[in-house]
């Protein structure tokens, strides 16, 4: 169960809207996430009362077309399903949104299953009401999303 917040300066309703598929698609194609499970924050910001800021750090030479991707998942994956999923979103979010893929920043958070409810108070996972198993067949994991 991945909890996604994508960030972007300028974005309208359209673009939030293709950087979300962008970046589920992502998630399906290398990480095996269920097409269902889908939890996105999707924010633009005007870039006058609400602002991203940004550097050149690493020789990124960005500007204000900026994605900012935070993604909280559960632990497991490996170096190279985190890596095969940054450059798919860079790929999807340029192919879908326009975004120049030196402008998307992608941050994984890591937790485990007693750090998930999906309402009525309850840790789902924890008490055997979790969710299925990942089963994108080719998708390299069999981690819970």
């Amino acid at each position: 169960m991945p909890f996604v917040r994508i960030d972007a300066i300028g974005a309208d309703r359209p673009r939030l809207d293709a950087l979300g598929r962008a970046v589920h698609q992502a998630l399906q194609e290398t990480l095996g996430i269920p097409p269902d499970d889908l939890f996105q924050i999707l924010t633009g910001h005007d870039g006058t009362t609400s602002v991203l800021r940004y550097g050149h750090y690493l020789g990124a030479d960005r500007d204000d077309g900026i994605v900012y991707v935070a993604i909280a998942l559960r632990s497991g994956r490996t170096a190279a399903q985190k890596q095969a999923l940054y450059r798919r979103i860079a790929e999807l979010a340029h192919e879908y949104a326009g975004t120049e893929p030196r402008n998307v920043l992608i941050t994984l958070a890591e937790n485990t299953s007693a750090d998930w409810s999906f309402g009525h108070g309850a840790a789902q996972y924890m008490s055997g009401g979790g969710a299925p198993r990942d089963s994108v067949a080719g998708a390299g994991s069999q981690q819970d999303s």
